[in-house]
């Protein structure tokens, strides 16, 4: 059935869902997101994890997150780190430092 395509579709989809992995695209200050390369993370996960999977000394200079997707309340919603994230959410992330707005 792998040489003729039957059901592998069905194999990864199922993959996903046993693992709870939800895609999640970054989105920098004034440029539109890339939904060509999202980040992969666990269900359930939080503005945090999301951090952490960019980059670990992100949430160190965290100020908030704009959040557009179905996770957010309205569009877009300014949260904080322990905010839980949905499959397909668009994040940009906004710290302290200059230049580091948005990834």
């Amino acid at each position: 059935s792998c040489e003729l395509d039957l059901g592998v579709r069905d194999v990864v989809d199922r993959c996903w869902e046993e693992l709870r992995l939800i895609r999640v695209y970054t989105k920098r200050k004034g440029i539109d997101p890339d939904f060509s390369e999202a980040l992969i993370v666990r269900g359930n996960s939080t503005i945090e994890d999301v951090c952490d999977a960019i980059h670990r000394s992100l949430k160190d200079s965290f100020k908030y997150a704009l959040v557009w997707g179905a996770s957010a309340k309205h569009i877009p919603q300014r949260v904080g780190l322990g905010h839980v994230v949905s499959d397909e959410d668009v994040v940009s992330i906004v710290g302290t430092k200059s230049g580091l707005a948005a990834k």
